[in-house]
């Protein structure tokens, strides 16, 4: 099979890395560099991404899109994509609970196929090797393990069903950035009452426990900003499940308290702290 073309939408530090290892075996990965930020442009160029002038140009160039987007904006970009006609392969691979993913798929229906997708893991830089889990029809996604092989993104299918793929992200996610969610506030409890250095000492005594590692809290806080939408999407999936949803919609709306400091990579546990406990 020749090399196909792939679009990336919306590269932030995931979506570039992503669409980097892409192009191990694409003939190019394009993406569109108006309107987006200084920031997106630096980061398309050290991924090595193609910049096309407008949406229509990347569609009409690509045989494989992969749509990588804050949840909020994965319904609105993909009716784009359908107000354009593409008719390739539509990868969805944003963080968003099962129900919408398959509103999408029917949006894009029949032009596109959709195929979709779950990213479990950290950006595939320096070493890491993250999961990109598939489920759609079985000639879409061998096409996308196909796209990936040999690079540092693992793909691996589920099946030919369009939501597998996505509810298990956010049960990972249920689990993994809720659980931070409570480190911080645990944390910041202990540190009220001057008992936060025993806290972290009793927690270290167990096994794979997060609270003995705090520090990772400052770097939730900068993350708050995807994660939260992201528990939001996860608690709609809960609900939709018939289980109550309250316990993550709570921790968005603690992590909501951290939007401010978005990506910030120097910010410090203390400070982190600080902003949770304001109201």
């Amino acid at each position: 099979m020749d090399q196909p073309t792939a679009g990336i939408l919306h590269p932030g530090s995931m979506g570039a890395a992503v669409a980097a290892c892409a192009a191990t075996n694409a003939a190019a990965v394009l993406w569109c560099e108006t309107g987006r930020s200084t920031a997106s442009i630096e980061r398309a160029a050290h991924f090595g991404l193609t910049p096309v002038a407008t949406m229509a140009e990347l569609l009409d160039r690509s045989d494989i899109v992969i749509s990588l987007c804050p949840p909020a904006a994965a319904e609105d970009l993909a009716r784009d994509v359908a107000g354009h006609r593409f008719a390739g392969v539509y990868v969805e691979a944003n963080a968003i609970n099962p129900v919408r993913t398959q509103r999408i798929a029917a949006l894009l229906a029949p032009a596109a196929t959709v195929v979709d997708g779950g990213v479990v893991g950290s950006p595939p830089v320096g070493g890491r090797t993250p999961t990109l889990y598939l489920s759609g029809p079985a000639d879409a996604t061998a096409r996308i393990e196909a796209l990936f092989a040999g690079t540092a993104i693992q793909a691996a299918v589920l099946g030919t069903e369009v939501g597998k793929a996505s509810a298990l992200k956010l049960s990972y996610a249920a689990f993994q950035k809720t659980s931070r969610v409570l480190v911080a506030l645990a944390v910041g409890m202990a540190r009220e009452h001057g008992v936060d250095q025993e806290l972290i000492e009793v927690a270290s005594k167990r096994t794979d426990s997060y609270l003995s590692e705090p520090q990772y809290v400052a770097k939730t806080a900068a993350r708050a900003w995807r994660w939260g939408p992201e528990l939001e999407e996860a608690a709609d999936a809960l609900a939709a499940a018939g289980l109550p949803p309250e316990m993550l919609r709570a921790a968005a709306s603690t992590l909501a308290r951290w939007n401010d400091v978005k990506d910030d990579s120097e910010l410090r546990l203390t400070d982190a702290l600080d902003r949770l406990a304001q109201p």
